[in-house]
């Protein structure tokens, strides 16, 4: 009886994400205030009953441990049912489409965390919970101080000694200097450098957009890139020289500084490549032949992305089903190749959904960009979209071979501290912005209409 609940409720989870994905991008269609609200309200209970659905499998799977796993169940859900109802209460004018897909995202990656490493898993959801509980505030902090545009030079500033303190206090994983140890917890300085570099460069460009102020920033920008060059951290590098050039060109409007920099990029890439190659790029190389030809030392170096093609393979459209795959036997399938690890056990199809849900995000985010009036937040909602969708695609192609790997995670979902405590400040600050443009359009059409009102009164009169 156990292995048909299973069975079955693995196409009922593919399901309830096809509607949750084909929901992300049909609620921008919809112009009543109450349709949207119940649109919403569906999404959380495809967001409750496919988690649901998930654990309910792991408890059958392992009954030995089945009070454990219940337990660990009912808290994510309690945090969560908290997270997308109060929030809202507190932060009416917020974005109740951001808040579900960061739930979903958070619940999707403790369901495969559970599956991997449950001790992985339980580390990650308090890690969440502590860093939901702080970033909560950042809205409020948005809306209250409103000078936050005027320190650009300061997160420049901050920004840099703090990716230069791995060279003091750093340690070394994976091939890259890009990690520093404090007090027993090792914190990945890029990931909050990033938040700092949007604001950087929004501050800067809400200033001006001319010549000079653009040398500057590229001054400051090439000094945050060179430390991450010289930190092997090359994925890091390449999601900061992302940002920049798209930040530049969407903030002055000018197309000639995004070809520009894209050609002084590659240049610069291949003046470092021929100077220090045995210094610095001596793991890149591994990757890219790696990414050339995997099968060529399959028990060796190309170990790690021919067990993730042979997961995604394996797992076929509807997936091996949960706790039927074996994504273990994955490298570090817990945070840089856990997108493998989700397409084997819940399928491709599902994970494509997951793809579109990332998308959905990103969507979201140029869409807040789009409406705010305020220079300094239309460039930073922007900046942190091109972050998010940009470090995304790298973690997903890196891991299907349609891109070299660069072990970079997918936000909210892989494990790891300080990308999830990065994401939620990212997708905080993301709701601070919408919180203040729906609060100040909602003051301009009370405005409105109490002059449409008055002048009635007065032809009346």
């Amino acid at each position: 009886m156990a292995s048909v609940i299973m069975n079955i409720s693995k196409y009922v989870i593919l399901i309830l994400m096809a509607l949750y994905t084909l929901s992300c991008f049909t609620i921008f269609q919809v112009e009543s205030e109450r349709a949207r609200n119940q649109k919403l309200n569906r999404q959380i209970i495809y967001v409750f009953l496919i988690h649901f659905l998930s654990y309910l499998t792991f408890s059958l799977n392992d009954p030995e441990h089945m009070k454990e796993i219940v337990i660990f169940y009912g808290v994510q859900i309690f945090v969560a049912t908290l997270y997308m109802y109060i929030y809202h209460y507190i932060y009416p004018y917020s974005s109740r489409v951001i808040a579900n897909n960061m739930s979903f995202l958070l619940l999707i990656g403790y369901t495969m965390l559970t599956r991997l490493d449950y001790s992985l898993a339980k580390k990650q959801f308090v890690i969440a919970t502590a860093s939901l509980i702080g970033v909560s505030i950042i809205p409020w902090i948005m809306d209250r101080y409103k000078n936050l545009r005027k320190y650009g030079i300061a997160y420049g500033i901050i920004g840099i000694l703090a990716l230069a303190s791995v060279f003091v206090i750093g340690v070394e994983q994976y091939g890259s200097r890009n990690w520093i140890s404090l007090f027993g917890i090792t914190i990945q300085p890029s990931e909050f450098v990033k938040i700092l570099f949007v604001f950087f460069i929004a501050s800067m460009l809400s200033k001006s957009r001319d010549f000079k102020q653009v040398c500057i920033i590229t001054g400051f920008a090439g000094i945050h890139m060179a430390v991450l060059v010289l930190e092997k951290d090359l994925g890091g590098a390449l999601i900061f020289f992302t940002i920049f050039i798209f930040m530049i060109y969407v903030g002055t409007g000018k197309i000639r500084y995004l070809l520009l920099y894209i050609a002084g990029g590659v240049a610069m890439v291949g003046l470092a490549f021929l100077l220090f190659k045995d210094r610095l790029f001596d793991h890149v190389m591994v990757r890219v032949e790696v990414w050339q030809d995997p099968w060529a030392d399959i028990s060796g170096k190309g170990y790690q992305i021919t067990q993730s093609l042979f997961a995604i393979g394996s797992g076929g459209y509807f997936g091996a089903g949960l706790t039927k795959g074996s994504p273990d036997v994955i490298p570090v399938s817990e945070s840089d190749f856990i997108f493998s690890a989700i397409a084997e056990e819940f399928g491709v199809l599902f994970a494509l959904a997951l793809i579109l849900v990332c998308f959905s995000c990103f969507i979201c985010f140029i869409n807040i960009a789009m409406k705010v009036r305020n220079r300094f937040y239309k460039n930073m909602a922007f900046g942190f979209a091109i972050c998010y969708i940009f470090q995304t695609f790298l973690s997903i192609g890196g891991v299907t071979k349609f891109i070299p790997s660069t072990g970079v995670t997918i936000p909210l979902v892989s494990y790891g501290g300080s990308s999830v405590l990065s994401s939620l400040v990212m997708f905080s600050i993301m709701q601070g912005i919408s919180t203040i443009e729906n609060k100040e359009a909602k003051n301009i059409e009370e405005e409105r209409r109490n002059i449409e009102e008055a002048a009635r009164k007065t032809q009346k009169a």
